[in-house]
């Protein structure tokens, strides 16, 4: 049967245009279909508050798009994209201080005290084996890359943050950093494997900074869509897909989307037992987002918090470790862990005359309909009083808005799907090639697949890689 296209990527987002530009670049003939106006999925920008002030609609800090396998063989920065890298990854405000994580693990170890040696110890590791960590990470858990070292990784990797932090420190400083990080994984830190996301990101930071893109997260879309058309592919926008039967033929699709709206769309195609795990697919908790429009810089109480692109504001470990167990129990903390990015200290362009962005939010339970702008202001104002004199204008996303603006965002999980020890292992089902749906020539290639969440576009790349070497040989 003639075919018009190779394959066909339903979803634009950094896993299905990562998908697209792998298939294209072998050469094949590839059309991309987006219900949405514009490219990117999480990968926007736009003046969300007022006129001259770009906000980056979801992803915003991309430690991994620098550093995935999958970027790393496009040299994007052709297409104009270009990393701003803080001198500081990150700054964790205490009450009477602030912690620093600088670039290199012993300059923040020689702020730590007592645990600079047990924070050298956890992270040194990636100075030495960085590439060789996140490429293991990257892969699939069931047949990873770099069996050894990773081995080694995971005995840490399943723990709880807890009790990691509990064998590890014995200072304020560094078990509230290292709960900041933790609360990533939006699980209570008390979970396993929320040690495992703390010490992969935390490395991360010190293995390339956690870079912005200069010019707002929809310049990494941008330049996927430039090597897509480059490559001779095609993307079509405006395009909401319902069913498969929608699609021009083909030899291969490719579905960015959640398990629940592939089985929407491809209904009894799917075997029984592919179609009851995406039914048993576990979405995680929300989000609820600010962005703000600032007539001055952030003034924090200490000046040092404003050299670091991300600061998580959540105060000591207990605080944090409370604020997620709030959560996870389907509560809403009164002081929530809110992490913060201050783009345009590092990025002018992005607002008007030396006025500043600001991007928050905090984790809220899943399809939450209530109000954190008031929480999170206060804990704002906890560490940089005079905040809201500050606010020219701000923006509210709760997790209702978020999934209707993005439906991968199911309930206002903006990771795709809970990440826990279980289902990190059987992420949507249990396979080998857990991109496979059991149709021929059908995958699925959102953060809903192996490794999950974040701007890395890893999931594609291994659906693409796959249909390359089954259908597309």
């Amino acid at each position: 049967m003639t075919t018009e296209y190779d394959a066909v990527v339903v979803g634009s987002g950094p896993n299905g245009l990562m998908a697209a530009v792998t298939v294209a670049r072998a050469g094949r003939r590839v059309l991309v279909v987006e219900a949405a106006p514009t490219p990117g999925g999480g990968l926007r920008s736009a003046e969300l508050t007022e006129p001259g002030f770009v906000h980056d609609v979801c992803s915003t800090i991309h430690p991994l798009a620098a550093t995935s396998r999958a970027f790393r063989d496009l040299n994007l920065e052709r297409h104009g994209l270009h990393w701003i890298r803080p001198d500081a990854p990150l700054a964790h405000p205490l009450d009477d201080h602030t912690v620093v994580m600088e670039r290199s693990v012993a300059d923040t170890a020689a702020r730590l005290g007592r645990d600079g040696s047990a924070w050298t110890k956890l992270f040194g590791r990636f100075e030495h084996d960085g590439a060789d960590l996140v490429d293991g990470v990257m892969s699939s858990l069931l047949l990873p890359h770099h069996p050894l070292r990773m081995a080694a990784f995971g005995r840490l990797a399943v723990r709880s943050a807890t009790s990691l932090a509990a064998s590890r420190f014995t200072e304020t400083e560094a078990a509230a950093m290292f709960a900041g990080l933790a609360a990533h994984s939006v699980l209570p830190l008390d979970r396993g494997v929320t040690a495992g996301v703390g010490v992969f990101l935390g490395g991360l930071a010190h293995l390339d900074g956690w870079p912005l893109p200069a010019g707002g997260a929809q310049r990494i879309a941008d330049a996927l869509v430039a090597e897509l058309l480059a490559n001779g592919g095609e993307i079509e926008c405006d395009r909401r897909v319902t069913s498969l039967d929608q699609l021009p033929t083909s030899g291969v699709v490719l579905a960015d989307v959640a398990p629940r709206g592939l089985l929407a769309m491809a209904g009894d195609r799917l075997p029984r037992r592919v179609r009851a795990a995406y039914r048993r697919f576990r979405h995680g908790a929300a989000v609820f987002k600010l962005d703000y429009a600032l007539s001055d810089p952030v003034p924090w109480r200490d000046p040092a918090t404003a050299r670091a692109g991300t600061v998580h504001l959540g105060g000591s470990f207990a605080e944090v470790v409370a604020a997620e167990a709030a959560v996870g129990r389907g509560e809403h903390p009164e002081r929530p862990f809110v992490l913060v990015a201050q783009n345009s200290l590092f990025d002018p362009a992005r607002a008007p005359g030396g006025q500043q962005t600001l991007w928050a939010y905090c984790h809220v339970p899943s399809a939450s309909t209530v109000d954190m702008t008031d929480a999170v202001e206060r804990q704002i104002e906890r560490f940089a009083p005079g905040f809201r004199d500050t606010v020219i204008a701000r923006r509210r996303r709760g997790p209702a808005f978020i999934e209707a603006d993005n439906p991968n965002y199911v309930g206002g999980d903006i990771g795709g799907g809970v990440a826990d020890l279980r289902q990190m292992f059987t992420r949507p089902r249990v396979s080998l090639r857990p991109w496979t749906t059991g149709v021929r020539g059908l995958y699925l290639c959102s953060a809903s697949t192996p490794p999950g969440g974040g701007v890395h576009g890893m999931g594609g790349w291994h659906a693409a890689r796959l249909a390359l070497s089954r259908e597309l040989r």
